[in-house]
């Protein structure tokens, strides 16, 4: 497996302005993908959105999105304990689930929950329109960072199962221990910044406001609208 990612003691520590700048770096790192017929973009949404819209701008590939949703400790929805993609996969963080004794009916109901959700995001970003054939293609994953990283580890799962070519996970911002995971299960991680200590994702942004629907479907038509003024 290829492993890359720059340590915050090589450069000078500051958070990145927003997502998009975020991407900008980000995409440079990916340069040898730029103008391959196989390379795909995929963001997950919402955040890895305008990221992924400078990534797949600057590689002139195609952009697409795939939905994950995080499952929530009950009473601390803000702490993962594991997540869901499309297709029906879900991953979950199993020994924080054996440490508090959380039933399957419980992670079941939560998931059902999660996958409403998961559904209503498909049909509002894709608006009809199919999601890209990721067969013998080299998928690029991106998010805006990773901390847990089990967002991402579901994405990862679900999109090995339509038999891409190569899976890279690329990042902005990631936590180092995640980030090394990541070497195990990818083809190719590529974290732009490791800082230490890492504490969150939003520290690394100045501007870390939530990216919305709109901006999605937005971005998403943008890059539609580019990639076919070039091709005319």
């Amino acid at each position: 497996m290829d492993y890359l990612h720059r340590s915050m003691t090589d450069s000078p520590v500051r958070p990145f302005a927003n997502r998009r700048e975020a991407g900008i770096e980000l995409a440079s790192r990916l340069a040898k993908y730029r103008g391959r017929d196989d390379a795909v973009v995929v963001a997950l949404p919402r955040g890895g959105v305008p990221v992924a819209y400078e990534i797949a701008e600057a590689l002139d590939a195609p952009l697409d999105v795939f939905v994950v949703r995080k499952l929530g400790m009950p009473g601390h929805p803000e702490f993962a304990i594991g997540a869901i993609a499309s297709g029906g996969v879900r991953v979950l963080t199993e020994d924080v689930i054996r440490w508090y004794r959380i039933p399957d009916s419980v992670i079941d109901a939560i998931a059902r929950q999660e996958l409403a959700e998961l559904e209503r995001r498909e049909r509002e970003y894709r608006r009809g329109r199919p999601p890209i054939d990721l067969r013998d293609r080299v998928v690029i994953l991106v998010d805006d960072g990773l901390a847990t990283g089990s967002t991402m580890r579901a994405a990862v799962e679900a999109v090995r199962a339509h038999k891409p070519a190569r899976v890279v996970v690329a990042v902005p911002v990631g936590a180092p221990a995640t980030c090394e995971e990541f070497a195990d299960i990818t083809d190719e991680i590529v974290c732009a910044r490791t800082p230490e200590p890492f504490s969150a994702v939003g520290l690394w942004y100045r501007d870390f406001s939530q990216t919305t629907d709109e901006e999605v479907r937005a971005l998403l038509e943008e890059h539609a609208q580019h990639a076919r003024a070039r091709r005319a």
